[in-house]
């Protein structure tokens, strides 16, 4: 009997703990079905979502809540005193002060038997108890994982740095040894600019700064590391990584916006090329006579060529100019003009020089190798470009002129004259008393001693004045060789000289005072004969 009555006891408590659970159970989430999906919390699950809302489906939901309560848990700012409720007129949303984490609707409320109120107060209520539940744990087992992490990456950072250290030790001893027979210093002409044993510690000075450089880049880039470790810093270390990031994909950016404009600039910069190089061939044929064209002489081809070039390659860069990047900032554009400011102040006589080197090339005045007088310059063309000439006088001296001179004063060009050749002339005067056809007779035999002076055609006398005291006679010849006229007039004075003292023709003129009454002859001795001697004795 007492058996039968704990039997029945038993059943009897056994049925009201099961009613107690049913009880319980009916405030709970029923079983989820099989297209429900989790809300997972510190690795437990909070509650299953099982509906949609508007364009969201019950896994973005349930991922997304995760995720932010997980992100906040991270960033060490979930507070279970900022949680509450916010009823809205389809939803009720759970918040973390300000931000949404979740959200109730009536489907969610139909789907457990609850209302909306309800169900969003015990899983509010669910958060709370496993946040407490494992946040001890879960921030003591993280920060041990965070220290374990920095110590980590700087153990890495030291090693790296050792490693670089070493690494360029190494390299800068083997390229030393192994191309330190290029080290020869620098030197210009006699002047050396930099020794052996400075240009070895050059480069070792580079090596050793460019060490320097990588460790300190290394050393910057681990700071976004370390710092993105704990939540605190994490913001720092983004902006410091920022520093370095954002600059390169600025600069990846602009590359890539700038293809376009490089593309044309390539294309525009292509064609010039090509036309360059066909005006550069034409100008060549033109030159060595291949291409003749009516008027236009072979001499012309270069200067024109480089003067084509230069139009050509300046209307390439105005065309160029606006697909240049920061052509069109108010900076790039006052540079410019700046700059167009400066040429045109400071170098007008430049430009008159430029002009004036052009007009002198187009008039063939004269070319390189001629014999020429500028102004009171005589002497050889060694050098013609667009600002100055250059000569070489009979002594040896450099003289540069500038081309505007050259276009405003006078030119004579001693080697332009064809045949018969250049005339080369002199002067010199002779008494009444001497017969002017024997003065003639010598000064063109004077002419067939000298060299270079060429008898055909024949040299020629002019007498060009009649003075109160003499004849003044000028002696003509011809020569092709007009680079030697100083040493040919030299050679024709000598032997005009000789001639006359043979012949026994004083040259007396334009300035010789004599008293003939036992003085001598202005004959050299050797050319005084006995009888002229003795009859001005007897003067």
């Amino acid at each position: 009997m007492k058996k039968a009555l704990s039997v029945v006891f038993n059943i009897i408590l056994l049925g009201l703990s099961l009613y107690g659970f049913a009880q319980e159970n009916d405030r709970l989430p029923k079983k989820p079905r099989l297209d429900s999906i989790p809300v997972i919390f510190f690795e437990d699950t909070l509650h299953f979502i099982s509906t949609s809302i508007g364009p969201f489906s019950p896994a973005e939901r349930a991922n997304q809540m995760s995720s932010k309560l997980s992100q906040l848990v991270e960033d060490e700012k979930f507070d279970t005193t900022l949680l509450s409720l916010r009823e809205e007129d389809l939803a009720i949303e759970l918040l973390h002060g300000n931000t949404i984490i979740g959200s109730v609707t009536d489907k969610d409320a139909e789907k457990q038997n609850l209302s909306k109120l309800e169900l969003a107060e015990i899983q509010l209520q669910n958060i709370k108890d496993t946040f407490r539940e494992n946040h001890s744990n879960h921030t003591l087992i993280t920060q041990l994982i965070r220290v374990a992490i920095l110590l980590g990456v700087l153990l890495g950072v030291f090693l790296l740095v050792r490693l670089i250290n070493f690494g360029f030790d190494k390299l800068i001893k083997f390229i030393f040894n192994k191309f330190k027979h290029l080290f020869k210093g620098v030197t210009i002409r006699n002047f050396e600019v930099i020794s052996v044993i400075r240009q070895e510690r050059l480069f070792l000075i580079f090596f050793k700064g460019l060490k320097i450089v990588v460790i300190a880049f290394l050393l910057y880039l681990s700071l976004p590391v370390i710092f993105s470790v704990f939540p605190s810093t994490k913001a720092l270390g983004t902006k410091l990584l920022g520093y370095i990031i954002d600059p390169f994909k600025a600069i990846f950016s602009s590359f890539l916006g700038y293809i376009p404009e490089m593309i044309m600039i390539f294309v525009i910069g292509v064609i010039t090329f090509y036309i360059v190089r066909f005006v550069n061939y034409i100008s060549g044929e033109v030159e060595h006579e291949r291409l003749k064209i009516p008027g236009f002489y072979p001499d012309w081809a270069k200067p024109t060529f480089n003067l084509t070039k230069v139009i050509i390659i300046a209307f390439a860069f105005i065309v160029i100019f606006p697909y240049l990047p920061g052509s069109d900032s108010p900076a790039f554009q006052g540079v410019s003009v700046f700059l167009g400011l400066l040429i045109s102040l400071g170098s007008s006589s430049a430009i008159g020089n430029i002009i004036a080197g052009l007009v002198i090339i187009y008039m063939r005045a004269f070319k390189l190798g001629d014999r020429v007088k500028i102004g009171d310059t005589t002497g050889d063309v060694i050098e013609k470009t667009m600002l100055v000439t250059k000569l070489k006088t009979i002594k040896n001296e450099e003289v540069t002129i500038p081309n505007s001179a050259i276009l405003n004063g006078k030119t004579i060009n001693y080697s332009s004259v064809g045949e018969p050749g250049l005339i080369l002339h002199t002067s010199v005067t002779i008494g009444y008393d001497a017969l002017w056809r024997k003065v003639h007779e010598l000064l063109i035999g004077a002419v067939q001693k000298t060299e270079f002076l060429k008898m055909d055609p024949a040299p020629f006398v002019l007498q060009t004045s009649l003075d109160d005291f003499y004849v003044s006679y000028q002696i003509n010849g011809y020569t092709d060789q007009p680079q030697k006229s100083a040493f040919i007039l030299s050679n024709l004075h000598a032997n005009i000289q000789d001639g006359f003292n043979e012949a026994g023709i004083e040259i007396m003129s334009p300035h010789y005072r004599a008293n003939r009454i036992g003085d001598n002859l202005t004959f050299p001795p050797q050319y005084i004969s006995e009888e002229k001697t003795d009859s001005n004795s007897q003067e």
